[in-house]
């Protein structure tokens, strides 16, 4: 197949990339005439596999993908309300979070609207090759698709999100045992409706919460226990005070601590966004579990303070070995499915480390405007490509980074930089 060639590519058309098509369309017009998103699914999702109906956003709209770069974007959550019709029920709301579905349908419509950047779906990378020329400086990037065909781009945008963490003792279960959350909307649809199943929810966070309640409408004639490593299930520590810690501002002071006040900040924060529930969610699985002891129903059974020590298939489904952490006896149980809220991988996605192999460097710094530097010191003299990462850098620029919250100012920082590209 011939290849086509492109300014800018980005891999990926979730929120972090549609936010980068906005920001060019509005900033560099002529630079989006030259981009290309690529999505290995047929569509934009926001969330693929926790996709559930009731599900909010934990997110306020105005941190949408244009309003706090600029207020007046065509493309703000607020004009996708008026041009869909629902503004004023959506005000009836009375909330800053919407749906999660209302805000994947909003990641929809942005797609749809882009006038110059071109998002072509079913599209997956299967290579990404460094190119240099003869004087090492790197040029250019060739992409290989699936279906053969190789797009080769003078900047490449890396907005692929992390990768799910699935932790060691479960990596031995056959695949159709084990359901992470990221897929859960995805997979749980092949599970029979009419069979009883023992399903097992591991995680005390949001997403594990979450599997917990839709699983009983999804399967419902199963029966469901959740297993902690906590002593119960907690709500997310956060404030009007810790909020500005998902801001852009916060994300530059956040940038130029040492990584030891790095490590400081986001050990205090983590309880903001990790390993806690939403307050709301909570009280609404309380109140399940106690109009089913009133009804003497066999509802959700929580195992706490607990680990998973080992797992196994046998011939009815999976044996799992708990250990009690304030006692260290075990225990067996048993069940069909494993459903994990175990969150993702902290570290660089692979495919972004892979890149950083075919570079030659040993370890990848992340700058400022979200370039990696792709050499020693400023990198090879002429170097003409870029490369940008987003939505991996919270160890650099903070508990924000994987979120809503900076994308609509994090791409207005990675255009500028691509204009300063084109002017070199």
């Amino acid at each position: 197949m011939p290849v086509t060639e492109v300014e800018v590519l980005g891999i990926g058309a979730g929120p972090a990339n549609l936010a980068l098509a906005v920001a060019l369309e509005e900033l560099a017009p002529e630079l989006a005439d030259e981009t290309v998103l690529v999505e290995q699914s047929g569509s934009t999702v926001w969330q693929r596999g926790l996709l559930i109906p009731w599900a909010q956003s934990q997110v306020s709209f105005l941190k949408d993908l244009a309003t706090l770069r600029n207020p007046r974007s065509r493309f703000t959550f607020v004009n996708y309300l008026h041009e869909t019709g629902r503004i004023d029920d959506f005000m009836s709301l009375g909330t800053f979070t919407p749906y999660r579905s209302e805000i994947s349908d909003y990641l929809q419509w942005v797609a749809a609207s882009l006038e110059r950047v071109q998002v072509q779906y079913n599209r997956r990378a299967v290579h990404i090759e460094p190119v240099r020329d003869a004087s090492s400086a790197l040029s250019r990037w060739n992409v290989s698709f699936s279906d053969g065909s190789v797009v080769s781009a003078r900047h490449l945008v890396m907005a692929g999100g992390r990768d799910p963490r699935v932790p060691e003792v479960f990596q031995g279960l056959p695949a159709e045992r084990v359901i992470h959350s990221s897929e859960y909307s995805v997979r749980i649809k092949d599970l029979p409706r009419d069979v009883p199943q023992r399903i097992v929810v591991i995680g005390g966070a949001q997403s594990a919460v979450e599997m917990v309640q839709a699983v009983e409408h999804d399967v419902p004639n199963c029966t469901r226990t959740l297993v902690i490593r906590g002593i119960g299930l907690t709500p997310y520590v956060s404030s009007k005070f810790t909020s500005r810690f998902y801001s852009t501002a916060a994300s530059s002071e956040f940038f130029e601590l040492s990584p030891e006040g790095r490590e400081v900040i986001l050990a205090e924060m983590a309880r903001s966004n990790y390993s806690g529930v939403t307050p709301e969610l909570l009280d609404s699985l309380y109140h399940q579990m106690y109009r089913d002891r009133l009804d003497g129903k066999e509802g959700l059974r929580i195992i706490t303070a607990t680990d998973v020590v080992a797992a196994t298939e046998e011939e009815s489904g999976v044996v799992l070995t708990l250990r009690d952490r304030r006692t260290e006896q075990a225990v067996e149980l048993r069940c069909e499915r494993v459903l994990l809220g175990t969150g993702y991988e902290p570290a660089m996605p692979a495919v972004v480390r892979r890149i950083g192999e075919e570079l030659g460097l040993g370890t990848l710094e992340v700058m400022r405007n979200y370039r990696v530097r792709t050499a020693e010191g400023d990198g090879v003299p002429g170097d003409r490509a870029r490369l940008y990462v987003q939505g991996v850098n919270e160890s650099t620029h903070g508990i924000a980074d994987s979120l809503l919250s900076t994308m609509a100012n994090r791409a207005g920082d990675i255009v500028a930089d691509l204009i300063s590209a084109s002017v070199e």
